[in-house]
């Protein structure tokens, strides 16, 4: 039996009393008693990677699952220690009480739909038109996360973690009640799976703000305010090199809660609607060719 999938059968043995003893709590204690142990995460990216590393130094557990399989991704899981395991996108998802999808886009369409049923997905997904585009998307149909919510629909999808990269995932992390912590937006039509999504901010390195339904998480897409540059440091678009990287990786002016608020009611409506990667600094993309790699950008 794989670490993963002993990990999931012993979650159920140590919540089945836990669950009778939430049955008979009322409604709104429920929602207090909530807190997320494990964190399923389905892609092992530089997006993955990154709220895996926060999330262990957090102290929770975390199941990684890519689409190549649990030995390609050994060295990530030594580098986490003990509170991570390699397992496939089933056992992610059956392990996490919260399950991220640190994807592209594209790739929920092969997710197993029927496993997500009752699941908070925290989906980090976003969608860039030169990777594919979606016609229902493009025509402003649905936001991102509708979509996704409808190809997954029994989980409780909360938009979020999606608008900052990689590398300020970790240089904008700061413990609870620091004076430079920054906040980031999220969105959902389930109360219950956005508490739970802020309690994982806050324990990771953030506060958290509603920015309101999916139906209104056009608000936090790409090409609006409160995406990407809001939580990057100001470098010259032009610069490469070492100093240019450090700069970079440094983290960004800190968003209060009443910037973030202001940002998200800025929003407009993009269109065309989808992210570009116009006026990107080249700095991010050296990093990011540094750092990723064809297989990487896959998962």
């Amino acid at each position: 039996m794989s670490l993963a999938a002993a990990l999931v059968r012993r979650r159920a043995r140590e919540t089945a009393p836990a669950q009778e003893s939430c049955r008979r709590l009322s409604p709104l204690r429920r929602k207090t008693k909530f807190m997320a142990q494990t964190i399923g995460i389905i892609g092992s990216g530089l997006v993955g990677k990154a709220v895996a590393r926060l999330a262990t130094a957090a102290g929770y557990k975390v199941v990684i699952s890519n689409s190549r399989g649990a030995d390609t991704i050994k060295d990530l899981i030594e580098e986490l220690g003990p509170l991570a395991s390699a397992g496939t996108t089933e056992e992610a998802i059956a392990a996490g009480d919260i399950v991220t999808l640190s994807i592209p886009i594209a790739a929920s369409e092969q997710l197993p739909a029927d496993k997500f049923a009752g699941k908070v997905v925290l989906d980090q997904t976003n969608y860039y038109p030169a990777f594919g585009n979606n016609d229902v998307l493009d025509k402003g149909e649905l936001t991102s996360s509708e979509l996704i919510q409808r190809r997954l629909p029994g989980a409780k999808v909360v938009k979020g973690f999606h608008n900052l990269s990689w590398l300020h995932m970790k240089a904008n992390a700061t413990p609870k009640g620091s004076a430079n912590r920054t906040t980031l937006p999220i969105a959902g039509d389930d109360a219950g799976a956005k508490q739970a999504v802020t309690a994982f901010f806050d324990k990771i390195g953030f506060d958290a703000i509603d920015a309101g339904s999916l139906a209104d998480s056009w608000r936090i897409e790409p090409s609006t305010p409160i995406y990407f540059w809001a939580y990057a440091p100001t470098v010259d678009l032009q610069a490469t090199g070492p100093e240019a990287e450090r700069a970079y990786t440094q983290p960004g002016t800190p968003v209060s809660r009443e910037d973030a608020q202001r940002l998200i009611d800025e929003a407009k409506r993009p269109s065309p609607i989808g992210g570009t990667f116009e006026g990107m600094p080249q700095v991010h993309v050296d990093l990011f060719m540094a750092q990723a790699s064809a297989a990487t950008v896959a998962n």
